[in-house]
């Protein structure tokens, strides 16, 4: 029986185009094909305008950053005085006012040692000269003189290139410090407005979010503001046992400056971390090198002890009672914190750190510990397996032994 036209039509494959199709139908362009071009295109845009917004506005950034932290460490002292029925702005600006007077003191008083000091070195600096010159002509047995060595050096060319180079670059200075007193106000205000605003600042942030989501919000406002408090806080004791224990070596040694050497040295050490101790021994060295250069290298050997029982005595007891926090994980994250933000980070790296420690540690479900040597860091020793045996025997015996009265019947 022979298929029928429907059949043979139906089994036959899809024929390719037929030659009476239209030219334009075939290399038409899909109607969605535009509209995607033009949405990647104007994302595109997008990704790069923020882009350059984001680079613009970096320094901004890490400015309200810095003010942010600023603001929760003295949170509490506000919240304190707030309570007692002082305004809460008046309070703030009475903490600032404490924080700028003593920054400000420590820096004139840093400021005096360092002139009297650089005025002394000055008009010692011929006697040095001289010295030095006379044990060169007594070793190699030469005939220099002080005044040529100075007509020499007054002649030279590289001297005169650098006092060029120099007054070129006093307009750079300049800016900088301009630069750096603009920062210092922009971190003063926000952290300021931060401070004296908080109760409006986290109403409204919570008027964003829905119930549950305020209290997880708030708690991590506290958590914040207790850890940043306690590093603070125990970066200030610190620097205080660092400034009696440099002071009392520097009296020993009859070091100039010695409070002001300390203050600075206890201030340094612990607000610049991981290199702070040794960048601050650096300025003691030189006072104590003036006086006798022995005495340099016993400020040396103070620093490299001191910074030891630093980092594994005092630190500890302290950390763990204020950041609770491990030391490897500390440095990690002063390290990964002036990887991203430089001098910045790592000093906002450790409270940051133990606030989301803190935080996340409340969501991690945590179990019983099996009873497992490898876990406790020790394994029984030869007593302990002894007597587990003679334990199991007697408890074996025990359960074999005839209840009383068995025997009798």
């Amino acid at each position: 029986m022979a298929p029928t036209d429907e059949t043979a039509q139906t089994a036959s494959p899809p024929s390719a185009p037929s030659a009476h199709t239209p030219q334009s139908q075939l290399g038409r362009m899909p109607r969605w094909l535009p509209r995607a071009l033009v949405l990647a295109l104007a994302l595109y845009a997008c990704f790069q305008l923020g882009s350059w917004a984001f680079h613009q506005l970096i320094g901004l950034l890490v400015n309200i950053l810095i003010a942010f932290f600023l603001a929760l460490a003295v949170e509490p002292v506000v919240s304190r005085m707030a309570a007692r029925g002082m305004r809460r702005g008046l309070a703030t600006f009475l903490v600032f006012l404490g924080v700028f007077i003593t920054g400000a003191g420590f820096v004139v008083l840093l400021g005096s040692m360092l002139a009297g000091q650089i005025i002394e070195m000055i008009e010692e600096f011929p006697r040095y000269i001289d010295s030095v010159i006379k044990w060169i002509n007594l070793t190699f047995h030469t005939d220099l003189s002080r005044v040529e060595i100075q007509e020499s050096v007054l002649r030279s060319d590289w001297l005169r290139k650098y006092v060029e180079s120099s007054a070129g670059g006093v307009l750079d200075v300049s800016a900088t410090v301009l630069g750096g007193l603009f920062k210092l106000l922009t971190i003063g205000l926000f952290s300021f407005y931060f401070a004296a605003d908080g109760p409006r600042l986290r109403r409204a942030v919570c008027s964003v979010l829905p119930p549950a989501k305020q209290t997880e919000v708030l708690r991590a406002w506290e958590i914040a503001v207790n850890k940043t408090g306690g590093y603070l806080y125990s970066r200030g004791l610190m620097a205080l046992v660092s400034g009696v224990a440099h002071y009392v070596l520097l009296v020993i040694l009859g070091v100039p400056y010695a409070p002001a050497l300390a203050v600075w040295v206890g201030v340094v050490s612990q607000f610049i971390p991981t290199i702070g101790t040794y960048l601050a021994g650096a300025l003691p060295m030189l006072i104590a090198f003036t006086v006798n250069p022995l005495y340099a290298l016993y400020v040396l050997a103070f620093v490299v002890i001191y910074q030891q029982f630093e980092n594994y005595v005092l630190q500890p007891k302290l950390t763990s009672k204020t950041v609770d926090i491990h030391p490897a994980v500390a440095f990690g994250s002063v390290v990964a914190g002036t990887a991203l933000l430089g001098a910045v980070g790592a000093l906002i790296a450790i409270p940051a750190v133990a606030t989301l420690q803190a935080f996340l540690g409340a969501y991690v479900k945590r179990y019983a510990v099996t009873d497992d040597p490898r876990v406790h860091g020790h394994r029984r020793g030869h007593g302990g397996q002894v007597l587990a045996r003679v334990r199991w025997a007697l408890r074996r015996r025990t359960e074999q032994a005839p209840p009383p009265g068995e025997d009798d019947v």
